[in-house]
């Protein structure tokens, strides 16, 4: 919307033509149906991304109560707390949770947004951008999360681990890149060279 606006010159921006519209009014009667189906798109999109970032704060709140190993019950500290591959579980379990979290939010705010045609322009991509790699993140580090509790859990037997980690990162990860090439879309059609921009560098309007 800003855009357009721009590219109209100062004295024919508040012109309004036979049917008593301006360039705005213009714009935002030929493209309520655009609007809608953004609309659309986005709070789907939204609703998918928030049950799975909802799934992965359950699942690392739960792990950090339950870890692996269990704990001393004279002192009720973990017994594996002075393990490196522990504290590799904590601080993976600690950014999982703390980053699906700030997706989960972000997500929320996209779901309460006015949908109105600026929003459309910044806040919801950059909302969705946020969400979307914070999502990407945390499971990246659920994934790293859960390697480390096989290999706590079940030391000495790694070909038993290795096959398990394999398959298990497999669905995760196709997960990972799918989201990954949207948010790489997002940046491209909010950040990237636009068709006016290059219009207007090269002299056309």
């Amino acid at each position: 919307m800003q855009e357009v606006e721009n590219v109209v010159h100062p004295s024919v921006r508040d012109s309004i033509n036979t049917n008593g519209q301006t360039a705005r009014e213009l714009f935002t009667e030929s493209h309520k149906e655009l609007v809608k189906e953004g609309e659309k798109w986005v709070k789907e999109t939204s609703s998918s991304c928030t049950l799975v970032g909802a799934l992965i704060v359950t699942i690392m709140f739960a792990a950090v109560i339950t870890v692996p190993g269990g704990n001393n019950q004279d002192s009720g500290l973990p017994t594996f707390l002075h393990g490196k591959l522990f504290m590799v579980f904590i601080i993976c379990d600690a950014l999982s949770l703390l980053s699906a979290s700030t997706s989960l939010l972000m997500f929320l705010g996209v779901l309460t947004s006015r949908y109105a045609e600026e929003d459309f322009l910044r806040s919801l991509p950059i909302k969705m951008m946020i969400g979307l790699s914070t999502l990407i993140f945390s499971i990246a580090t659920m994934m790293i999360t859960f390697c480390a509790s096989l290999f706590i859990i079940l030391q000495g037997k790694s070909w038993v681990v290795i096959p398990v980690i394999c398959l298990a990162s497999l669905p995760v990860t196709l997960f990972a890149w799918m989201e990954f090439r949207l948010l790489i879309d997002i940046v491209k059609s909010t950040y990237g060279p636009r068709i006016l921009d290059q219009k207007l560098k090269r002299g056309w309007l």
